[in-house]
């Protein structure tokens, strides 16, 4: 991924979705092919900062991190489907945590850096960095996906 910047954020509470992005939504699933300098034209600062450098918001400061709405989480740069809340849990350790993705929706990466070795989650629309799966969440997939605030879209089932 070129030179990234793997420095905590502090996130602002500014919208997720960027202004005028022609390729957010929540219905087309083509995969994406576009250059790191278009996504920074369309991106606000902070979730390029995340989603196409991997850096990462700081911990407990992200608005799904004690967040327990039923709905639906999509990709906050391409609209695509990532979870669902029914299995959102309290993990505590800082970050919204997710014990199961949609399949269609993220792929993994091995990721090296920090002198660990962890995987990394991906949108499988945009290729964005939306966080790291551990091996230490609940039943049933034993699976805690610790996810970036910033990366991530929520719709109420309300507003289905």
């Amino acid at each position: 991924m070129g030179s990234q910047n793997y420095q905590p954020i502090k996130i602002t509470f500014m919208e997720n979705k960027a202004k005028n992005n022609p390729y957010y939504s929540r219905t087309d699933t083509a995969k994406l092919n576009i250059s790191k300098d278009e996504w920074k034209k369309i991106l606000a600062p902070d979730l390029y900062a995340v989603s196409r450098e991997a850096a990462t918001e700081r911990a407990f400061t992200g608005k799904y991190n004690d967040f327990d709405e039923i709905g639906e989480y999509y990709c906050a740069v391409c609209g695509n489907h990532l979870f669902r809340s029914t299995s959102k849990f309290s993990s505590s350790c800082g970050w919204p945590s997710f014990f199961e993705a949609d399949k269609e929706g993220v792929y993994y990466k091995k990721d090296i850096t920090y002198g660990m070795e962890r995987v990394e989650v991906l949108c499988k629309r945009c290729d964005s960095h939306l966080g790291h799966v551990f091996d230490d969440g609940p039943k049933p997939t034993g699976l805690r996906y610790c996810m970036n605030s910033i990366s991530l879209d929520f719709v109420p089932d309300s507003q289905k």
